[in-house]
């Protein structure tokens, strides 16, 4: 199974240009699809709806949009109903059973950062016999501050999907309910991918895969997440993704909970990718 973590930029690339088919290339190949910075009908973006573009393309793929920014348009009429909308996407070849778009706590900014939305969206699949969670995440670019917070509300999110149970958690007596909806157990496999905005030297990389060790790799419980990339041995500080404001960094991951970490075959990025300023990065994984 390959999955690939996209963060398209709204569809403008390294030279500036907007290709959104050049990005759909890019992912070309993948089973599993994640990707942040989707949009809706802006105007920078040619009022394009990208998420219906994307469905469009990979047309053999299930998908699902979940947004953080939800804007009225302004003169827009009630017979149109559009809205201005930037979140995440998830497209999957295996079916989606269901979904849920959980928004990140986030802080006002006032002055000149931009402070968005960020959101979480997450997707169970049926991949064969085995049920899998999906998240594609998109932390603040903003400070260290609000992603610690926003990394705890998502590793809450992942421990208390098992106790929350599935969306219509019931036993079937009576209910007037279609025979196709039946009452299924919550995944207990999770893949966390996306753009989380920090380096893996920062302290937010370590609530994720849990504190170094002093006999060597990371202490971690059963229901916490593995580096993927470091995983398959590779240098923690290479593979660089993206850019901050003084160096290249490692910002987008694949984490894979702990009881996926056996199944891991391997993890790359795409250092030919133009589509965007980030670049894709890969995880094949055999569940």
């Amino acid at each position: 199974m390959k999955t690939v973590t996209y963060n398209i930029q709204y569809g403008f690339g390294k030279d500036r240009k907007f290709d959104l088919e050049r990005i759909a290339q890019e992912m070309d190949g993948a089973d599993i699809i994640a990707l942040q910075e989707v949009e809706r009908f802006w105007t920078r973006s040619q009022n394009t709806d990208q998420a219906a573009f994307f469905a469009e393309c990979f047309q053999d793929h299930y998908w699902v949009y979940g947004a953080g920014v939800d804007l009225h348009i302004q003169h827009s009429t009630p017979q149109e109903n559009r809205r201005r909308q930037f979140g995440n996407m998830i497209l999957s070849k295996y079916p989606i059973v269901y979904t849920r778009n959980h928004l990140l706590p986030k802080r006002s900014s006032i002055g000149q950062p931009l402070s968005i939305q960020r959101t979480a969206l997450e997707a169970t699949l049926q991949v064969e016999d085995v049920p899998l969670r999906i998240y594609s995440l998109h932390l603040t670019h903003l400070s260290s501050q609000t992603r610690k917070r926003q990394i705890n509300r998502i590793l809450k999110i992942h421990r208390d999907a098992l106790g929350e149970g599935f969306p219509l958690s019931f036993e079937n007596s009576g209910l007037n309910l279609e025979i196709d909806v039946p009452d299924r157990p919550v995944a207990d496999k999770a893949i966390l991918l996306g753009d989380f905005n920090f380096a893996p030297d920062q302290p937010e990389y370590e609530m994720i895969v849990g504190p170094l060790c002093d006999y060597g790799g990371h202490v971690i419980s059963e229901d916490g997440f593995v580096d993927a990339w470091t995983h398959v041995g590779k240098d923690l500080m290479s593979g660089q993704t993206s850019y901050t404001l003084t160096e290249n960094v490692r910002m987008d991951y694949c984490f894979v909970s702990a009881n996926l970490r056996d199944g891991i075959k391997s993890c790359w990025v795409n250092d030919k990718a133009r589509g965007s300023d980030h670049l894709p990065v890969w995880l094949e994984l055999d569940l």
